[in-house]
């Protein structure tokens, strides 16, 4: 079973940016559509971005025109850009695949990032 490695969270202050990586151990390609879900304290886990297998991308209006998604199927890995953070956007982000019966089963641990002043 693939297994998702999330990394590049951190601390950032209002207005400032990141980026998340998340790292397949097999093919991200075979996973169709992959996502950037988050959820924070309290709060159920969310889709953020997905892209298809040919790049085509898809936000929710939280996060959009700040965020960008982006993949390397040769090197196994999702991206995620995002710029102007807001403390909003405080939460554990967790890739995956966007079609629920293409998900892998064991979600990663998750990168936190953290939007504060």
């Amino acid at each position: 079973q693939v297994q998702l490695v999330e990394s590049g969270g951190g601390l950032v202050q209002p207005g400032g940016s990141l980026r998340l990586s998340c790292a397949a151990s097999g093919s991200i390609f075979s996973l169709g559509a992959m996502a950037w879900y988050r959820q924070a304290p309290g709060k159920q886990r969310e889709l953020v971005a997905s892209i298809t297998s040919g790049g085509g991308t898809n936000y929710s209006d939280s996060v959009k025109g700040r965020f960008t998604i982006s993949r390397d199927n040769a090197k196994n890995t999702v991206y995620l850009q995002m710029n102007s953070l807001k403390p909003e956007d405080t939460a554990v982000y967790y890739c995956n695949a966007a079609r629920p019966s293409y998900r892998v089963r064991t979600w990663g641990q998750g990168t936190q990032v953290t939007v504060s002043s």
